[in-house]
């Protein structure tokens, strides 16, 4: 398990070291924010900066760093690197930035952020792709933990009895003020993420003379030809796989609900950067206990045969999992925890969709019959998509998470090209933009959802990662071509374009 602690030392180690670089790069000042200035009682509601990093933390932290996460451990443990380096240099950097340029923008939403400082063809697909991506990871949070409470409840307590029940509460998160439910329960449901995470890593090490954490190894451990598909390349598959637990799209989706609510610029980094850092710890948690658990569980190498029999990360493996590290106690505390993080993450998905198009036409929050008319069709739709298989829904939600995020790091590296001085700043945000726009790119070429070129065996990889490879360095000469060609004109288009509420 050294491995383990080194890892978590190296997470929270960036936290204080690299996240305090970014912050400096950003420069907080103290501006009034969005919260502050205008406070309108439904979404613009200021907060202590402790519930703020809360509220932040169970937003993003859904079934991403754990049902993603576990399917990573298919690849085994190289799928840590991934964790904690993605996490530090990619995902909260992209946290960080979508949070702060949405709170120096009144509060928009990203698709309205990311309009203004890649223009308005980017700013129609964006509005168009975030509320796609929302609907489609409030279903993924809507059906996931349906199925982990139908295990712990009688029988006519189904997975689609648990799915309306769950979609009701979200209708009433949707369309409240932020503090008159998310605010309330949150606290509540906080206490029983962190049971959850201390519980898996508690039951992990003690059960370490049976099932030992594995050390690193880059070797690619992934279970080969067992339904006649081959070995599943690392590169991009776990990079897409692990989603959330590493970088995702979505969060960029959920810190202007934040940015709405935060009193002060300089809580930025401990509100967007700590709660992604803590999100990958969490994904860290559940990605070496589901190495230890299904590689060593027959004893002959071959165990996590048995994680990909089952699907890889969902509620049965969650479930299997809980139950033998925690016993019949501890492991239903433990799955409350897994439930908590989807269905706090589900509610603002539809909350953040339901702003999204409130930014777009530019209509009144403060108006119960308007947020009624958006709130509905955006739940009735979610609800129709639940019908179609959960993995097929995961997967399509994995890619177009990642590639939101390629495009949220664009943008902050437009931004920071454009806005400062010294223009070198926005090679913190242009480095993870060329690297995720490799991985979705390449994801995009090989995928069976996508253009299948993986069922080409060797030649269909090659194809993809050379697409993925030049598409990323064709991105990367665009932005140094406009950024660093004439950055005084991009800061003066920028300055025009007013963005936030009327």
């Amino acid at each position: 398990m050294v491995t383990f602690f080194v890892a978590l030392a190296i997470l929270i180690g960036g936290y204080f070291v690299y996240g305090s670089l970014v912050e400096k790069i950003f420069k907080p000042t103290d501006n009034p924010t969005p919260a502050m200035v205008n406070p309108d009682g439904v979404d613009y509601v200021p907060i202590p900066a402790a519930k703020a990093f809360l509220i932040q933390l169970l937003n993003i932290a859904g079934l991403g760093p754990i049902f993603g996460a576990i399917s990573g451990a298919m690849w085994g443990p190289s799928v840590y690197i991934w964790i904690v380096f993605g996490t530090l240099l990619a995902g909260a950097v992209h946290d960080f930035t979508a949070g702060m340029l949405s709170e120096r923008n009144d509060g928009a939403s990203i698709s309205e952020v990311t309009g203004k400082y890649l223009g308005p063809v980017m700013h129609n697909v964006m509005r168009v792709f975030s509320v796609i991506l929302l609907v489609l990871v409030g279903v993924v949070f809507m059906v996931g933990p349906a199925g982990l409470l139908a295990k712990l409840t009688p029988d006519w307590l189904n997975v689609r009895v648990w799915t309306v029940i769950i979609l009701c509460y979200y209708f009433l998160a949707t369309l409240l003020p932020i503090d008159k439910i998310i605010g309330k329960v949150y606290p509540f449901f906080g206490i029983l993420l962190i049971l959850m995470a201390f519980g898996i890593i508690i039951g992990t090490m003690v059960h370490s003379g049976e099932r030992p954490m594995m050390e690193m190894t880059l070797k690619n451990l992934y279970p080969g030809n067992v339904d006649g598909t081959g070995v599943r390349p690392i590169w991009p598959l776990m990079f897409i796989t692990v989603a959330c637990g590493a970088i995702s799209g979505f969060h960029a989706t959920q810190s202007p609900i934040v940015s709405r609510c935060i009193k002060s610029e300089k809580e930025g980094r401990k509100i967007f950067y700590g709660a992604m850092v803590a999100e990958g710890i969490i994904a860290l948690i559940w990605a070496s206990a589901a190495v230890a658990f299904f590689w060593n569980k027959d004893g002959s190498g071959t165990g996590l045969s048995a994680l990909k029999a089952i699907g890889g990360g969902n509620s049965s493996s969650v479930y299997d999992m809980c139950v033998a590290l925690l016993g019949k106690v501890g492991g239903p505390i433990a799955l409350l925890g897994v439930i908590v993080c989807p269905i706090t993450s589900g509610d603002t998905a539809f909350r953040s969709a339901r702003m999204t198009i409130f930014d777009w036409f530019k209509l009144d929050e403060k108006n119960i019959k308007v947020r009624l008319g958006a709130a509905i069709p955006l739940l009735l739709i979610g609800y129709g998509i639940s019908f179609i298989n959960y993995n097929v829904v995961w997967r399509y939600f994995s890619w177009s998470n990642q590639t939101l995020a390629m495009i949220v790091l664009w943008a902050g590296a437009v931004y920071l090209a454009s806005n400062y001085e010294n223009k070198n700043r926005c090679w913190v945000a242009a480095c993870p933009a060329t690297f995720m726009s490799a991985v979705s790119i390449t994801y995009l070429m090989y995928a069976p959802e996508c253009f299948n070129l993986g069922a080409k065996g060797a030649t269909g990889l090659t194809i993809s990662y050379t697409v993925g490879i030049v598409a990323a360095v064709v991105f990367l000469g665009i932005f140094l071509f406009t950024a660093y060609r004439n950055p005084k004109a991009s800061l003066e288009r920028q300055k025009k374009i007013v963005i936030g509420r009327k």
